[in-house]
């Protein structure tokens, strides 16, 4: 397990959802991972919404929101960045070639944030924090442990994210990266990747009908329970359970579509 009380720049630091029906959603995530719900809290948007940070043993682990009305974004999990400032974030992104998909805005009291592309698309969000910092746990059964980047252009998406964020790539098998933050310490001691790591990537052929996207990942108890549960809760299993790299992995879709994987530990 890995707690958190603050995220350097650079660094990962929270994920959430925002969806067309938040009871639904509700129910469906507390079934799957056990999740409390503390808010509403209000969102901006027109007409406004309601935010609720999913908690875990009373720690923040993710948020559940409002999905804008009127929007043509189809519902997904969002993976966001911590960064000393959104504004000065959104212009390194344009300079590196990205574009910027909702201008920095305020979220008080928890903090000022912005939705961005990167070159190919795959949308993600920076978090400039104020009270709120991110994640207080991760790394442990039903938090978040991992955000994985699947491009058409990896060469682009290294040169994009190290300007941006100054995470470097290192090769870690066919078709999959690291990135990595220098001088970052997570994770924990006995993981099999460097502490350093804050995401990954992989590639999808351009025939796969996969566009690019940012993904992100749940550690749980009990894969196959998860997904034995999925259908009566309302949801969909994307991908029946499978062991790979000491894990035993299913990819779910909640109600409204979004989809996200989980992960059993089975040993280090």
């Amino acid at each position: 397990m890995s707690r958190r009380d603050t995220y350097p720049a650079g660094v990962p630091c929270f994920v959430d959802t925002l969806t067309a029906d938040l009871e639904a959603a509700k129910r469906f995530y507390g079934g799957i991972f056990g999740w409390d719900f503390a808010g509403p809290g209000p969102m901006p948007g027109d007409p406004p919404g309601e935010y609720f940070v999913a908690r875990v043993g009373g720690d923040d682990v993710a948020g559940v929101g409002t999905l804008p009305a009127g929007g043509n974004v189809p519902p997904a999990w969002n993976t966001h960045v911590a960064v000393d400032s959104a504004d000065e974030a959104v212009g390194r992104a344009r300079a590196a070639g990205g574009s910027v998909l909702v201008e920095p805005f305020d979220a008080p009291p928890a903090g000022r944030l912005a939705v961005i592309a990167d070159p190919a698309g795959a949308v993600l969000s920076v978090w400039e924090a104020a009270q709120r910092q991110g994640a207080a746990r991760v790394n442990e059964h039903s938090a978040w442990a991992m955000s994985l980047l699947t491009t058409p252009d990896p060469d682009g998406a290294k040169a994009f994210y190290r300007e941006l964020f100054g995470w470097e790539a290192e090769e870690f098998g066919p078709s999959i990266w690291l990135f990595r933050l220098p001088g970052y310490v997570g994770g924990e001691p006995a993981q099999p990747v460097p502490r350093d790591v804050v995401a990954a990537m992989t590639t999808a052929p351009p025939d796969a009908g996969m566009p690019p996207n940012w993904a992100v990942d749940f550690w749980i108890a009990d894969a196959d329970a998860a997904v034995t549960a999925t259908p009566g809760l309302g949801g969909r299993v994307i991908a029946e359970p499978f062991e790979e790299a000491n894990f035993r992995r299913a990819v779910l879709a909640a109600p409204d579509g979004a989809a996200f994987s989980v992960s059993q530990l089975l040993a280090y």
